[in-house]
């Protein structure tokens, strides 16, 4: 339940970009109030080992560093409703924010609702996610030296992330649906002729093999589209590059959107809505990083102290 109903800054999403933004928020006397949303840490959430954020240098699990931020958020004075946004007015200000039965108004927001990696929507990719199952090579891959990877994808992220996983996997094997790849034909290229890389056609992954409390990941179960047949296919890891998709539903209509559905940013965080700002993976499809989101939350931040400072004169 929230102490009042009218913020001088609402944040919504607690992931890295919501987190940081709030901290700074908050030690600039602004008590913040931050929303978590349906996944409450964000991406990280669903990372065991983070071992890329600066200052862990033995490096700490995602939901212990989500804790840590969420921690440093509150002690500086800011506030937090467990909740889903059904509905965001940003007509004009103060804006409208209903989150359960919360009717919340603002004189800013900060959207940091972040991105969901597109899954294959499988029970047993669910159970062995973050134990073999990874949506995020440059998080993951460094875990699987030596070791026989699966990528399923055809687009630039796919071959993106099976080239870079190239650099520790003994081989990687690209799974596609089609016979032919929708990635750019630079990304193409690059992949087909890395000697590490082969490619798995007209098929898909229709069911993980693994026990997350046994090693993880052993195995998957393919299946052609064109013959129907299945057959095992032995591997200690599974990356899922079908894509992201940014939580911006709320948006449409109201902010500015790629044709991807990222929210446009110009000048640091600001949107076409004065005193609304974003940041994080719902406006950054390029990097995708906990260490940028988190620099994006700070700017946010500062975005909005400095339009609150304007309007104050």
């Amino acid at each position: 339940m929230a102490n009042k109903s009218h913020y001088r800054v609402i944040i919504l999403g607690s992931g890295a970009a919501g987190l940081t933004a709030a901290i700074y928020a908050a030690r600039a006397n602004l008590e913040p109030l931050v929303i978590e949303g349906s996944q409450p840490g964000g991406q990280l959430t669903i990372t065991t080992d983070v071992e890329n954020y600066p200052g862990f240098a033995k490096g700490i699990m995602g939901p212990d560093l989500m804790e840590e931020f969420k921690r440093q958020a509150v002690r500086f004075g800011t506030e937090t409703i467990f909740g889903e946004v059904t509905l965001v007015n940003l007509k004009q200000p103060p804006f409208q924010i209903v989150a359960g039965k919360e009717n919340l108004t603002c004189d800013t927001l900060i959207v940091a609702t972040g991105a969901t990696a597109k899954l294959l929507g499988l029970e047993s990719e669910a159970k062995l996610m973050g134990h073999g199952v990874s949506a995020c090579a440059t998080c993951d891959g460094f875990f699987f030296k030596d070791k026989k990877l699966v990528v399923v994808g055809g687009g630039d992220t796919a071959m993106e992330e099976a080239t870079f996983l190239t650099k520790f996997a003994s081989d990687v094997n690209v799974v596609h649906r089609r016979d032919t790849l929708r990635a750019s034909k630079i990304m193409q290229d690059r992949a087909v002729k890395n000697p590490k890389i082969s490619f798995i056609w007209d098929s898909v992954v229709d069911k993980v093999y693994g026990d997350p409390k046994a090693g993880g990941v052993t195995g998957v179960r393919l299946k052609n589209l064109k013959t129907g047949e299945t057959q095992d296919f032995k591997t200690d890891g599974l990356f899922v590059a079908i894509g992201h998709e940014p939580n911006t539903k709320l948006f449409v209509g109201q902010l500015d959107l790629d044709p991807a559905g990222y929210i446009l940013t110009h000048d640091g965080t600001k949107t076409n809505v004065p005193g609304v700002f974003a940041c994080g993976d719902v406006q950054d499809h390029v990097y995708r990083q906990a260490v940028t989101a988190a620099g994006t939350g700070c700017m946010a931040a500062i975005d909005a102290e400095r339009f609150l400072e304007s309007q104050a004169h």
